[in-house]
């Protein structure tokens, strides 16, 4: 099963921007993690990295209409992107949204994630393992209603 995990603006600077927030495991490295971890699970992962909110609403609609799961690291757009939880709203596959960080344990403007009302589900806080976490729920069964 294809599986795209997708991420956000800033995500490409993994490992130098605020390790001591992201850590130090670098988007080539967490591509890598993301792209093992789905073969131990038996799924084919794809992970993209875009700074751009069209190019990731593009990908979203890819995914609703191939019926493909989705593992999405809205970053910065988690909290004010309506087009981006307008696309997320057509996924039928399955969305899990990932964070890093915790980010009810961050600054207050982080509070809010206007992805999550439209998310199957929501994991945060367990650093780059959160994806591995969200690959895993995805691999256990059907996400869509």
């Amino acid at each position: 099963m294809l599986v795209l995990v997708l991420n956000g603006p800033n995500l490409s600077r993994l490992g130098t921007r605020e390790p001591e927030v992201y850590g130090l495991t670098s988007h080539d490295d967490l591509v890598a993690s993301c792209e093992q971890w789905g073969r131990d699970l038996d799924l084919d992962v794809e992970v993209r990295q875009t700074d751009d909110e069209a190019e990731l609403v593009r990908w979203i609609h890819e995914a609703a209409d191939s019926a493909t799961p989705v593992v999405l690291n809205p970053a910065a757009f988690t909290h004010y992107s309506y087009a981006l939880r307008d696309a997320c709203a057509q996924l039928r596959a399955g969305l899990v949204e990932v964070h890093i960080s915790n980010p009810a344990a961050r600054e207050a403007f982080r509070h809010t994630s206007v992805i999550s009302a439209v998310a199957t589900g929501t994991i945060a806080g367990f650093g780059v393992d959160s994806y591995r976490l969200a690959l895993s729920s995805i691999a256990a069964g059907p996400l869509s209603d």
